[in-house]
């Protein structure tokens, strides 16, 4: 045994050595002190003068000493990987350490069979047991945690009425961090005994829904379509998986429907929900979709217009300076097809390198125009202000991206309505232009040196031509 001893001894310290695993590093020499403290008692033994005042039990334990040393280092090396330092997948170190006090279990049944030691041990088994049934049940269940792999640190997961990330398994209880910042502490036995939920597994995608009702006065397909591009605005919805819209219910004042989207992380339900919601809330404001009062209430109330009057409409282009140039019936006549649109604080409404064949006068709110890939903020736009009319007078792409600096309504003018409008007064279109022309010089004036009246006007007439080819006059 002595030499069985000095053997263990030196070749737990030397692959500690050689092992860049921590948690094998530790269990190899916590093994190889073990293997020296019964070297040392092999080697006591082996004086007569000191083996005679050493209890047969107490020389018995050399044995046992030996073979946990050799039990631990050879869990050590077989359940932990060796040439890399991380964490066993399959065997964490709860599980380690439970492989370790079952088999030292069967050594001391075999190795001290002989002594009353083992009647001893077990007699305090039964008592210790009574004594800790709870911590014990707990052990076992965080044990079969552990092996089974119901979740991980790291997962959002529901037990009972609990739901948080996992920050930590013990032997004892799992430790649960909730979306409001709190710590759950739940024991092990509980979780054995409830449904567990893991948002995480097995993808880690979270798919949210909610219930919006529509009225009656709009089809689903066109429901529909406002529902998917609210989606498609919001920049928590994934756009894989794509999201799904479910007409789920004629309720009493609506059609229910069903919007099923994927979020990447489950810890942004509350964000993303909240995202969805306004941008859904804007999509049937500008889509005209109303979303009913219940009509089991009765109220009373002063119905809103569904749009500005046509003659309020023309009061605003009056005010703009690319239409003053119009007569009075010009401008009523486009008043009369021009759309108003709502768009919500931070949402974009022409974005750069767009096709674009509309411009939009802002009527109220404000909008911020800014240039990309950087997204540097060149101008502001307030109520009365005019943008994409390049766009619109020659099909050229958009220079800029604008959106919402806050909640806006725009009145959108397309290049059909303004066609019909300029097609019989052709002299509105060369003032049209020359007024396009002083705003674009206005806006490179920081680039570029003050233009001539002739230069002015050789622009001018370049821009006419491309109107004229463009709107087909």
């Amino acid at each position: 045994m002595l030499v069985t001893a000095a053997a263990t001894a030196v070749i737990a310290f030397a692959l500690s050595f050689a092992t860049r695993n921590r948690v094998a590093r530790g269990k190899l020499r916590f093994a190889t002190v073990v293997a020296v403290v019964a070297l040392a008692l092999a080697g006591a033994l082996r004086v007569p003068e000191l083996a005679a005042a050493i209890p047969p039990g107490v020389a018995a334990l050399d044995d046992l000493m030996v073979a946990l040393a050799i039990i631990i280092a050879t869990v050590a090396l077989l359940l932990n990987p060796f040439l890399t330092d991380r964490p066993s997948a399959r065997f964490p170190n709860i599980v380690q350490d439970a492989v370790i006090v079952v088999l030292v279990f069967l050594a001391t049944t075999f190795v001290l069979r002989d002594t009353g030691i083992v009647a001893a041990s077990a007699a305090s088994a039964v008592v210790v047991g009574f004594a800790l049934q709870d911590t014990l049940g707990n052990a076992i269940a965080g044990l079969a945690i552990q092996i089974e792999k119901p979740f991980r640190v790291g997962h959002w997961i529901r037990v009972g009425d609990h739901v948080g990330v996992v920050e930590e398994i013990t032997w004892r209880a799992t430790k649960l961090r909730t979306r409001a910042g709190a710590f759950v502490i739940v024991p092990n036995s509980v979780i054995s005994k409830e449904a567990i939920v893991n948002f995480n597994e097995p993808v880690r995608p979270v798919r949210f829904s909610l219930d919006i009702g529509a009225t009656y006065n709009k089809g689903p397909n066109e429901v529909r379509e406002a529902l998917f591009e609210a989606v498609q605005r919001s920049s928590r919805a994934l756009r894989e998986p794509k999201p799904v819209v479910h007409l789920v219910d004629f309720a009493n004042s609506s059609i229910v429907y069903r919007v099923k989207f994927w979020v990447a992380e489950f810890a942004e339900e509350d964000a993303a929900l909240d995202e969805v919601r306004t941008a859904i809330f804007y999509s049937f404001a500008r889509h005209g979709i109303e979303i009913p009062y219940p009509i089991q209430v009765e109220y009373s109330r002063d119905e809103p217009p569904a749009a500005l009057p046509s003659d309020a409409v023309a009061s605003t282009l009056a005010r703009v300076d690319l239409f003053a140039v119009l007569d009075d019936d010009a401008r009523s006549q486009l008043a009369a097809r021009t759309l108003e649109r709502v768009f919500g604080a931070g949402e974009v409404i022409v974005r750069q390198g767009e096709t674009g064949r509309s411009l939009f006068v802002v009527h109220r709110g404000e909008v911020v125009v800014r240039l990309e890939p950087e997204g540097r903020e060149v101008a502001r736009t307030q109520p009365g202000g005019v943008f994409g009319e390049m766009s619109l007078l020659t099909g050229d792409p958009r220079t800029a991206t604008v959106a919402a600096a806050k909640d806006t309504v725009v009145l959108e003018i397309d290049a059909d309505a303004l066609r019909d409008v300029v097609l019989s007064r052709p002299d509105a279109v060369a003032a049209i232009s020359r007024l396009v022309v002083e705003r674009r010089a206005g806006l490179d004036a920081a680039h570029a040196a003050a233009r001539d009246d002739a230069g002015l006007h050789a622009q001018s007439e370049s821009l006419l031509d491309r109107m004229r080819r463009f709107l087909r006059l």
